[in-house]
């Protein structure tokens, strides 16, 4: 985008113009044809309102014949819950509000591991260790990791291993030794 710097003369066509109700394109489109330059009307706006002019707002024309003609009425939008003509009578299944809930729900019960962790920092870790995670809930609160060793295959102890599981999903490693092998983890 090139800076334009108005001339004195071209800022005070602008306000001679504007003070006779020109828009910002018929002003930037006088300004072009008498001075031979190139505004913009977001030039010639801008321009007005770093002068400290209006902004968008057209002031009143100055001469009697230079009235906007007037803008006609819009039509009434349709109003909601009016009925179309031909149409049977609106369903109260079709309007329904979200019900409120006022029983009290029992919460399930959550499952735990019947293990003591060591409650590890991440740098603490060794190979084999369980890495089931321990805290980190709110913000700076310290997150552990269990440490107990790992059952074969898995990233968790044989606890977490069932806890973190579905009790009747196959106990089969998702990655067998050879995938291991080929990215390194063993």
């Amino acid at each position: 985008m090139d800076m334009v710097n108005w001339l004195p003369e071209h800022s005070a066509a602008l306000q001679d113009l504007r003070a006779r109700g020109l828009s910002y394109s018929e002003i930037a489109d006088t300004i072009n044809a008498t001075f031979s330059t190139a505004y913009t009307r977001n030039a010639a706006l801008s321009r007005a309102q770093r002068m400290g002019m209006a902004g968008l707002d057209r002031p009143e024309p100055s001469l009697p014949g230079h009235l906007d003609p007037p803008k006609p009425a819009l039509p009434e939008p349709p109003r909601i819950g009016r009925l179309r003509e031909g149409r049977a009578e609106l369903r109260s299944d079709l309007l329904r509000w979200p019900k409120s809930f006022t029983e009290t729900v029992e919460m399930p019960r959550l499952r735990c591991a019947a293990v003591a962790p060591r409650h590890l920092s991440l740098f603490d870790l060794k190979r084999g260790d369980c890495r089931y995670p321990y805290g980190g809930d709110t913000d700076g609160e310290t997150m552990t990791f269990c440490g107990h060793p790992c059952r074969p295959g898995a990233s968790y102890c044989t606890p977490h291993f069932h806890l973190s599981r579905d009790p009747e999903a196959s106990t089969r490693p998702v990655l067998n030794d050879a995938w291991l092998q080929a990215i390194g983890a063993i």
